[in-house]
């Protein structure tokens, strides 16, 4: 009989025996698993086959860590404004689990290993297409979704050192803007967790600068939750007076904060707390979060492929920028369609510049605008400076068409100050006939909310935006010589711009701050609806 001192080599070979043959029954299962994985894919899409491609048919999904540390990653995407129960990271959790007391059997394995592997495809595509189809939701939808290839072997990796968060940041937009949303998103449901912020009572009356009342004191709570006087107290150590010490005294100090508050949502910046300012005050904190989910989607629609340079078109903010290609911004205000002509969301490149442009009268506002007013004064058409043309282009005599019924004429304006298009129109190719045009109604470009036109887009300084068109795709032209001339014309550029119209109604700044717009065109509810209705399968 061996003595214990013999006995201890021979038990250290026999564990190595066994600990080198559980090695081969484990290798001998993870290659049935890959078996049963290449059979069950022969019937499955090609964005499956194209990530186990990449792994070279090695299964993902096998071990207990890998499948908790994904379904954590999966409930972070919180963050990103999107559902986490929609992926049931614990759904997921728990197939493992079974998975591993049903004996691991080859074809069960296999099958897990897909279930999760889909999940991450779909977080994926949701991260980096959104989760809604915007087609669904809007048929007039012409954007593409431009997201590059997602990086499958990069994915691949991730997932093989658990860097789920990696793996995610590859889907998400890299722009700027994106990020700055998400932290604001981080930033109001941090303060929703702390109770949100107080509602002014609905009153009458405004609140004015110098007013005495208990609303002044919540209104200056409700600002000091979002930030704003904590910003106007940077400004008091500047120098800006702080007025009274009284907290129910609307001094200089809440004045400021107030201004910066209507300025951040396109409300008249008086600092008087009038029905519209309340009202934007207290809007809850859900929903603003909610507002900001609905944009970060909008965000994944739009924040792929953005060319260097290029014009855009922020239709709820009505702001005009044009990233020019030395890397300088021009920026102005616009005026969009109202919300029964809405503006559309499309994607396309400026092509030419119309000078001293004549207006042809589409027929909608033929139909809807003009004929109504010309039935009540035939005097209007002279007013105006337009005319009456046939079907064949062919100038007709007013007081010869029968305008009860005028059959298919047209109304064409001549071009001069009163044109509606102004002096220049920036054309580019779509289906819904807008463009970029000037205007002589430059008054109402003072307004902070500007839906006041017919679909296309009214631009302040649209002369110098054409000039820098011109000037930055060498095409030889001088505007305000052509303008001058009163000549109409049109001038192609040498290289097309491209142009994006897109609806925010939340805007981040550069300073991180987030901008509200007011929904003009009701479109944020609709697409929370599609934003929040469960996955289904």
């Amino acid at each position: 009989m061996p003595s214990a001192k013999g006995l201890t080599p021979l038990i250290l070979v026999v564990g190595m025996l066994f600990s080198m043959s559980g090695w081969a029954l484990d290798e001998e299962g993870e290659a049935s698993v890959a078996d049963a994985l290449a059979e069950q894919l022969a019937e499955e899409g090609g964005g499956l086959q194209d990530f186990y491609a990449v792994r070279e048919g090695r299964p993902a999904w096998q071990e207990a860590e890998t499948v908790t540390g994904f379904a954590a990653a999966l409930r972070s995407l919180e963050a990103d404004g999107l559902t986490p129960q929609d992926y049931r990271p614990d759904a997921l959790v728990a197939g493992h689990r079974q998975v591993q007391a049903e004996g691991q059997t080859p074809a069960s394995r296999a099958r897990f290993d897909l279930q999760a592997s889909r999940v991450l495809l779909a977080a994926l595509r949701h991260l980096q297409r959104g989760k809604v189809d915007p087609h669904r939701i809007d048929p007039d939808w012409e954007v593409p979704i431009d997201a590059p290839p997602l990086d499958l072997a990069a994915v691949s990796r991730a997932v093989d050192a658990q860097r789920f968060e990696q793996a995610f940041a590859l889907a998400r937009p890299s722009a700027a803007p994106y990020e700055r949303l998400r932290a604001g998103l981080a930033r109001y449901r941090h303060i929703e967790r702390q109770g949100g912020w107080p509602r002014l009572p609905q009153r009458q009356q405004s609140l004015r600068p110098g007013d005495i009342h208990d609303d002044v004191a919540l209104l200056r709570e409700r600002l000091a939750i979002i930030g704003e006087l904590e910003v106007m107290v940077a400004d008091l150590f500047a120098g800006v007076d702080s007025g009274d010490a009284e907290p129910r005294r609307y001094d200089d100090a809440l004045v400021e904060a107030v201004k910066r508050f209507q300025r951040r949502h396109l409300l008249e910046v008086d600092g008087i707390v009038g029905p519209r300012t309340r009202e934007a005050l207290n809007v809850p904190v859900g929903e603003r979060i909610d507002q900001i989910r609905v944009n970060l989607e909008r965000a994944r629609w739009l924040l792929h492929g953005l060319p260097e340079s290029f014009v855009l078109v922020d239709i709820a903010g009505y702001r005009i920028s044009y990233f020019r290609p030395d890397g300088r911004v021009w920026r102005s205000r616009i005026v969009v369609g109202r919300p029964y002509r809405r503006t559309p969301s499309l994607r396309s490149k400026i092509t030419h510049l119309t000078l001293n442009p004549t207006w042809t009268v589409p027929p909608t506002i033929l139909r809807e605008d003009v004929l109504p007013k010309v039935r009540r004064d035939l005097g209007y058409l002279w007013r105006e400076d337009l005319m009456v043309l046939g079907p064949s282009g062919r100038r007709l005599d007013p007081r010869e068409v029968d305008w009860s019924r005028p059959g298919n004429i047209m109304l064409r304006q001549r071009p001069g100050p009163q044109n509606a298009l102004g002096r220049v129109v920036l054309r580019f190719p779509n289906e819904h006939l807008v463009y970029l045009h000037d205007t002589p109604a430059q008054g109402l470009f003072a307004s902070e909310q500007r839906a006041f036109s017919s679909g296309c887009i009214r631009v302040q300084g649209v002369l110098e935006l054409a000039q820098h068109l011109f000037d930055d795709t060498g095409t030889p032209a001088h505007v305000a010589s052509l303008v001058a001339e009163g000549t109409t014309r049109n001038v192609h550029l040498e290289r097309t711009v491209p142009v994006i119209l897109h609806y925010w109604t939340v805007h981040p700044g550069e300073d991180g701050e987030l901008v509200f717009r007011p929904d003009v065109y009701r479109r944020d509810a609709t697409l929370l609806s599609a934003l929040d209705r469960p996955l289904s399968g």
